[in-house]
């Protein structure tokens, strides 16, 4: 079955290795420790800058017209019609704790249209500027695509504000013709969902406007194009524009699945041989967590690997001597005229940017809303705090230091890309040392907030702006403290592992000696598991023999 599946992967596999490979997870407020909406995002893109972008919020005369230009490619598409007000956006959030974030799954290619003006990326930026709340947000893109076209291919995307939120997920209408087919389903407030690159929403109850939202043809549509046949009540969106094959499933749903694995034992049980292509049965959209996640778990999850489950990459062969959970792309590559894969996981090494954002509703907008952002990948970032309300990007994380072919040292993109470039090679010999830095900066931010909310919320009940402005200084200062921290700790990993050894440490420093100029240090070499390895292949090539 797997085989079969495998040899009608390649054009979805191909897709999701050169195009975008994102992942999110989600988190409802009554299903967090502190009651709020948890969002969380990669963008995931091999040869993508990062840098947190910002839009000002902003007035605009009445026949004013905005230039839209695609967000992979920066091809000019068109233009639209300005909104009269627009509202502040730092990175994926706006003003009023409003946040989106996507997954791009393609589906049917004969559903794309290059003559569309609105692709995925500037109907999120363009949406965050005109909404106040997830259902706002909901309207305005799906509003934008029936008037402009949709350019892009098959998106799922996440809205949510501090109440609620929803996965959307989205597909064209072909060449020429204007629109989307849709759907949007709202997450219960108790649960956790994750959408990674495949469509995740099946079957949907047409008759709750409560909780589900959707075009009027979306079911008529898939009829009239042949992708569907049978009675209303057996709709899928996913079967319908988005079929499931391996790639789809191993390199996608498998992501899902291992968030889901985290934080449901049951669930994880109960979906393993679907996600191992044993099974036809689909992961639910959403489901209950054993327990309420905060931050720092989503934080934790955006860094797994599948470390401890059947799918875990550091412990065979591909992980290397230092059991590294990276694999070079693509993820499928030939042996012998058989097609095999790499397994791909939520933490990846091409991420550009991710964030964990964090939406709350007992809070004022300003101080409520905070996207907890990072550059490169998630497990070699610091996720520092960005409050909403900032109008100011950081020096390190603006677009001005650098771009995608020049670096600099004041860039924290490049900068946390150096270390990483450290770290890799040697993973398990290094990546603790790498961790302590990153949780105890991690750890400070977190143990921080209560006190940076609570003065600015004194400040905001007599002066909101001054409230706004020390968050926006305390957003730039914890950015800095972080590039600079991740400097010195790249300094400090070249001078301990100088050669292959590793010179020894004392309280966090790097033991001198007590005369002359050679450091103390050891020399680990390399694991036993290898050298075993290493002995069976060569046999008595390198053994010591006695000379007679």
């Amino acid at each position: 079955m797997i085989k079969k599946m495998m040899t009608t992967a390649l054009m979805l596999t191909a897709f999701v290795v050169n195009g975008w490979a994102c992942t999110n997870l989600i988190v409802g407020k009554k299903a967090s420790a502190d009651g709020s909406v948890i969002v969380s995002y990669s963008a995931d893109s091999y040869g993508m800058f990062g840098f947190l972008c910002h839009y000002p919020a902003a007035t605009h005369p009445a026949d004013a017209m905005r230039d839209i230009y695609d967000w992979d490619s920066g091809k000019y598409l068109g233009k639209i019609k300005e909104a009269k007000q627009t509202y502040n956006v730092i990175g994926n959030m706006n003003e009023f704790q409003v946040t989106i974030a996507e997954t791009t799954f393609g589906g049917r290619p004969e559903l794309v249209d290059p003559t569309g003006v609105m692709d995925y990326g500037s109907l999120i930026y363009v949406a965050l500027q005109r909404s106040r709340s997830a259902k706002e947000a909901i309207k305005t893109m799906t509003s934008l695509v029936k008037e402009y076209g949709y350019y892009s291919g098959g998106e799922s995307f996440t809205i949510a504000d501090p109440n609620e939120v929803w996965i959307m997920e989205m597909v064209g209408k072909g060449s020429g013709v204007k629109g989307a087919v849709w759907v949007a389903v709202r997450i219960p407030d108790d649960c956790i969902a994750a959408h990674a690159n495949h469509s995740r929403i099946h079957k949907f109850d047409m008759n709750d406007k409560d909780n589900c939202l959707y075009s009027p043809d979306v079911i008529s549509f898939a009829r009239e194009k042949g992708y569907f046949s049978g009675s209303n009540k057996d709709f899928s969106f996913a079967d319908a524009y988005c079929p499931l094959d391996f790639s789809g499933l191993r390199a996608c749903e498998a992501r899902v699945w291992s968030y889901y694995n985290m934080f449901s034992e049951s669930t994880g049980k109960a979906y393993l041989s679907y996600i191992q292509g044993e099974s036809k049965k689909p992961m639910p959209l959403y489901i209950k967590p054993d327990r309420k996640l905060s931050v720092r778990d989503v934080q934790h999850a955006m860094r797994d690997h599948y470390e401890g489950t059947p799918l875990d990459i550091t412990k065979d062969m591909g992980a290397g001597v230092f059991e590294a959970p990276y694999r070079l792309s693509p993820l499928t590559f030939k042996v012998d005229g058989e097609t095999y894969f790499n397994e791909r996981p939520i933490s990846t090494q091409q991420s550009a940017f991710s964030f964990v954002a964090q939406m709350r509703s007992n809070l004022p907008d300003a101080i409520g809303g905070v996207l907890w952002f990072g550059l490169d990948d998630a497990n070699m970032t610091v996720f520092t705090p960005v409050y909403c309300n900032t109008d100011r990007v950081p020096d390190s994380y603006s677009q001005d230091k650098a771009d995608c072919v020049t670096f600099s040292w004041d860039s924290a993109f490049w900068i946390y890309n150096w270390v990483a470039g450290i770290v890799r090679p040697r993973y398990s010999m290094v990546i603790e040392d790498m961790r302590a830095v990153q949780n105890e900066l991690e750890d400070t931010y977190a143990y921080a907030q209560e006190g940076i909310e609570s003065a600015a919320l004194k400040l905001f009940q007599n002066n909101p702006a001054e409230a706004k402005q020390l968050l926006t200084d305390y957003t730039s200062m914890c950015a800095q403290t972080a590039v600079d921290r991740w400097k010195k700790l790249g300094e400090f990993l070249i001078v301990r592992y100088n050669d292959g050894a590793r010179k020894l440490v004392k309280d966090g420093k790097l033991v001198r000696p007590a005369t002359g100029n050679v450091a103390p240090l050891e020399r680990p070499g390399y694991p036993e598991e290898f050298l075993k390895e290493v002995v069976k292949a060569t046999g008595d090539r390198y053994k010591v023999k006695d000379l007679k």
